[in-house]
């Protein structure tokens, strides 16, 4: 009878024992090549102790093991010790893990979402701004100039974005705009007409994009295939002040380099 009783604890044990293991780069590989979902293996990861190598050449053996950029970002933030914390917001928000304030996200080497820092933009009407590099492109109305030939931000194509909208706002208010670079700064032309509220919008420098939406309020912004390298920005509502005079907002800019 003891043996009988031993036994059936130890199999009521033994997932409990099982999901205390310590995960590590090799038993995550065997995870993957035993064929268990990418789902599976993050929410392993996620829920057990784990001592990681999160080395270059630790994630560069992951990724040729056939770790997914998934798998591989939840390696590194559980090595970070804010995995637990980042999963358990997202689930409560319904919001991607990183996506935790009003702004715009990228996605980082890892795949994992990371803040776009604004950068500030000057706006300003008239004449002022009416000659530049680009052999009059962008001349009269009311233009936006930033400071640098191109933003900080470099990455390469498919650029896609994530924007936590603030309450009340829409996604369709903001402006995917096309930067025009010279050898110190960059502008692209925000209104036409010099009126806000009689043509709103950036007829020239607009580009079209069809927002995906991930969870309330955040929506997936893709630069469009065909827009190629150069400088790009996301000018968020009310950014721009008054027609009549030279004021300042912010813009989300990127540089794409291939």
């Amino acid at each position: 009878m003891r043996s009988v009783l031993a036994g059936l604890l130890f199999l009521l044990l033994s997932p409990i024992l099982v999901a205390q293991q310590t995960l590590n780069n090799d038993a995550v590989v065997k995870l993957i090549k035993a064929g268990l979902s990418e789902d599976l293996i993050v929410s392993t990861i996620n829920a057990s102790p784990g001592k990681f190598d999160t080395s270059a050449d630790g994630l560069i053996a992951l990724k040729t093991a056939g770790a997914s950029d998934k798998v591989i970002s939840a390696i590194v933030m559980k090595a970070s010790g804010i995995a637990p914390a980042a999963t358990a917001a997202a689930a409560a928000s319904g919001r991607p893990a990183g996506i935790d304030d009003v702004g715009v996200y990228y996605k980082d080497k890892t795949g994992a979402w990371a803040a776009l820092m604004p950068e500030v933009v000057n706006f300003k009407t008239g004449g002022v701004l009416k000659s530049f590099a680009s052999g009059g492109l962008v001349k009269g109305d009311i233009n936006g100039h930033l400071q640098g030939a191109h933003a900080k931000l470099s990455l390469t194509s498919p650029v896609v974005l994530a924007v936590y909208v603030p309450e009340g706002t829409d996604i369709t208010e903001y402006q995917l705009l096309r930067l025009h670079s010279s050898s110190d700064s960059r502008e692209f032309r925000s209104v036409t007409g010099g009126v806000m509220h009689v043509s709103g919008g950036a007829s020239r420098d607009a580009l079209d994009f069809q927002p995906q939406k991930l969870a309330p309020r955040v929506f997936q912004v893709a630069l469009p295939s065909s827009a190629g390298k150069g400088e790009y920005g996301l000018l968020p509502p009310g950014s721009y002040g008054s027609a009549n005079m030279a004021s300042g907002g912010k813009i989300y800019a990127v540089s794409v380099v291939e």
